[in-house]
């Protein structure tokens, strides 16, 4: 058996390392922050715990079903019927089934029709490989029209993208509405799922699983280096410590990688450093009055500079409203640099904007999460742009949330890509 160190304890590094210990390999995990999860830990939010970022299931994502499975918590898993808005000319609009789309009011007919379809088709392709060298726009503008994409999907690119907006993959954006287009009880009701008690319970089940089994799980250590000796791996340093090992998974961010491997030749630090991401300020505001019915509100207006609203307390239960506000934007952009009081009064404003009747009063607590790479750009043929999982240096493999492609960010790739890089390490 193989001495295996695993980078970063998110969804991905718990179960590549939950993985590696239960098929007898001796396994270290490191992780930087205080405690495990990444995107998917909680924090006290009021005496209510709840992710930092937001999460929800679709009955896609089998990878999920199945550790859950395994760790003997199957039956936390809830589902719950919910629906998606458009707020759009100073109002909120249904959206999602074949009567919110024919009663839209700022679509034409044909529009309607053409959208319908595509969306219809979409959720029953197997692949997207026909439009891998489309980009999204390029796609849904020859399927849906030109209305559709300026109507419905320009400024939602823009808010997300930026300057990228006309650079991301036909087949990302295909295989996210493939996945929430057949998330459903039936043609007229969206049905999503979440882990009762949130994704903490998930990540704790792991990590004591993981102990359990031998594995040695160290917070606070940061990896500094991974260190080589004749084109392997050695092991990985920390500042406190070396980690001698065999082989080595890093699930850290692509952007960290060439400083992390030096040893790596010019190319591969290269094609590591040109996968773009998009950073996230997301914020979670506590309220004492319900925005909407509505799970997910789609944003398009021009004096508003956010793509929607997440009113998770539409999908998991809790005592008070609970609403994310994501503001994703490359870090070079200006409000960055902002404090979070900036960005609580803006949302607050846009909150109050989608519904007048919540006020300043109505806000019970407000937080502000921040992180530098939330969402690589996946471009066309993005999967030409990403290296081999196994690096050039034997026993290292790398990867990130950009390998999940064309799969969007989320819990089952994480566990389905953490499980296999597990299992590519020789016994």
């Amino acid at each position: 058996m193989s001495r295996i160190v695993v980078i970063g304890a998110g969804a991905m590094g718990l179960a590549a390392a939950h993985r590696a210990v239960s098929l007898g390999h001796e396994v270290d995990l490191i992780e930087s922050d205080s405690v495990a999860g990444g995107m998917a830990a909680h924090f006290d939010f009021g005496g209510l715990s709840i992710e930092r970022f937001y999460h929800f299931v679709c009955k896609s994502d089998e990878p999920t079903f199945a550790l859950m499975r395994e760790l003997g918590i199957a039956d936390r898993m809830k589902w719950r019927g919910t629906s998606m808005g458009y707020f759009m000319k100073g109002k909120i609009h249904p959206w999602g089934d074949p009567i919110s789309l024919l009663r839209f009011p700022h679509l034409s007919l044909i529009a309607k029709f053409r959208t319908g379809l595509q969306m219809f088709l979409t959720t029953k392709a197997r692949d997207f490989s026909k439009v891998e060298h489309k980009t999204a726009r390029q796609w849904l503008e020859q399927g849906s029209g030109k209305e559709v994409y300026g109507t419905l999907w320009k400024r939602l690119m823009e808010l997300k993208f930026y300057e990228l907006a006309d650079d991301i993959s036909a087949s990302w954006i295909a295989t996210r509405v493939r996945r929430i287009g057949n998330s459903r009880r039936s043609i007229f009701q969206e049905e999503l799922g979440y882990i009762d008690g949130g994704s903490q319970v998930l990540v704790d089940a792991l990590v004591e699983a993981y102990t359990e089994k031998g594995g040695r799980l160290h917070l606070g250590a940061a990896a500094e280096r991974i260190e080589c000796a004749d084109g392997k791996v050695a092991g990985v340093r920390t500042k406190e410590r070396f980690f001698p090992a065999d082989a080595v998974i890093s699930t850290l961010p692509t952007p960290l990688v060439s400083r992390l491997v030096p040893d790596l030749p010019e190319a591969s630090k290269k094609k590591y450093d040109d996968i773009r991401n998009i950073g996230v300020v997301c914020l979670l505001f506590k309220l004492k009055k319900s925005i909407s019915r509505h799970f997910w509100i789609n944003i398009v207006d021009d004096t508003i500079e956010i793509p929607g609203l997440i009113e998770f307390s539409n999908l998991r239960p809790v005592s008070d409203t609970v609403v994310y506000v994501p503001y994703y934007m490359p870090t070079t952009n200006h409000k960055w640099s902002w404090t979070d009081q900036q960005f609580i009064d803006e949302a607050l404003g846009y909150i109050k904007k989608v519904n007048p009747d919540v006020s300043d009063n109505d806000v019970i607590e407000a937080r502000v999460g921040r992180l530098a790479y939330a969402q690589p750009v996946c471009e066309p043929n993005f999967y030409d742009k990403l290296p081999p999982v196994q690096t050039r240096i034997s026993g290292l493999q790398i990867a990130d949330t950009s390998y999940y492609y064309p799969e969007d960010r989320g819990i089952a790739e994480s566990v389905r890509l953490g499980k296999a890089m597990a299992e590519a390490v020789p016994k």
